[in-house]
C-alpha cells in the first residue's frame, strides 16, 4: 500500500514538473498558464459561492446518473442471468447504448430542450446515464456469469430455485467484483456529467462554471475548475474503493 502511494505521489510530481516545463517552453499565459496562477484561481474558485453551488449540483447529477444506471444494470443483469431468451433480447439494446455518439445524444436532447427547458439540467444526467449503464450491466452480468460457473451445477444438483440461486448466491458472491468498479465508473460518470453540462449549458454546474471562464479568457481559472474534477474524480475513485473493501470484509 505505502509503495503504491509512493508511485502515485511520484507520477504527480512527474505531472507537475512535465506541467512547469511546457510553460516554460510556450511562455504565453493565453495558451498554458503557471501551476502557480491556475493554483491561486483554484483558491478562488473554493472561496466563491457560486462554486459550490455548481459543485453540489454537478455531484447530485453524477450520483443520480450512477444510481440510475445501477438499478437498471442490476435489473437487466438478474433478467439476463435467469433467462438466455431475456439475455438475447437485452443484448442489441446494450449494445446500440454503448455504440451510440455520446455528443449525438447532447446534441438531440438540446434540440429537445427549446421545448423542454428543463432539459438543460437533466440533459447531464441523461447522457452520463446512458453511457454508465452499459458498462454496469456488462460488468454486474459477467460476475454473475462467473459465479455461476462456479457454483451453478452445485446448486441445480441440490434443487436450489432460480430466484434463491440469484438472490442467495450469485448477488452477494457477485457484489465484490462489481463494487470493486464502482469507484473507477462514478469518475467516468462525472468527466461525462461535466461535459454534458458545457454543452448543454447548464446553469449552477462546474461545466457551466468552465463555460464562462472559457468565453471570458479566464484560462487559469479553466485549467483551475479541469484540475479540481480530476481531483474530485480522485476522490470518487477512493471512496469506491473504501466500499469495495468494505463489503470484502463482511462477505467474508
Amino acid at each position: 500500500m505505502k509503495k503504491n502511494l509512493l508511485f502515485s505521489a511520484l507520477s504527480l510530481a512527474i505531472l507537475a514538473l512535465a506541467w512547469v516545463a511546457v510553460y516554460f517552453i510556450v511562455r504565453n499565459d493565453g495558451i498554458v498558464p503557471s501551476l502557480w496562477d491556475t493554483f491561486v484561481a483554484a483558491g478562488r474558485e473554493f472561496g466563491s459561492a457560486a462554486f459550490w453551488r455548481g459543485f453540489a449540483f454537478t455531484l447530485l447529477r453524477d450520483l443520480a446518473a450512477f444510481a440510475l444506471a445501477f438499478l437498471l444494470g442490476a435489473g437487466l443483469a438478474a433478467l439476463a442471468s435467469l433467462s438466455e431468451k431475456a439475455r438475447a433480447l437485452i443484448a442489441p439494446f446494450v449494445s446500440v447504448l454503448r455504440s451510440v455518439p455520446t455528443i449525438a445524444v447532447t446534441l438531440i436532447l438540446l434540440a429537445w430542450a427549446v421545448r423542454y427547458p428543463a432539459l438543460y439540467s437533466t440533459a447531464p444526467i441523461i447522457v452520463a446515464l446512458l453511457v454508465l449503464l452499459p458498462t454496469l450491466y456488462a460488468a454486474m452480468l459477467a460476475s454473475v456469469d462467473e459465479v455461476r460457473a462456479g457454483y451453478g451445477e452445485v446448486a441445480a444438483a441440490f434443487g436450489v430455485s432460480a430466484k434463491n440461486q440469484l438472490f442467495k448466491m450469485y448477488v452477494p458472491l457477485a457484489a465484490p467484483p462489481v463494487l470493486a468498479q464502482c469507484g473507477p465508473i462514478l469518475s467516468l460518470g462525472l468527466k461525462i456529467t461535466v461535459s454534458g453540462e458545457i454543452l448543454a449549458r447548464t446553469y449552477r454546474s462546474i461545466g457551466g462554471l468552465m463555460q464562462t471562464a472559457q468565453l471570458e479568457l479566464q484560462l487559469a481559472s479553466l485549467f483551475a475548475l479541469t484540475l479540481i474534477v480530476v481531483v474530485i474524480g480522485f476522490v470518487l475513485e477512493g471512496a469506491g474503493y473504501l466500499l469495495y473493501r468494505f463489503a470484502e470484509r463482511r462477505l467474508k
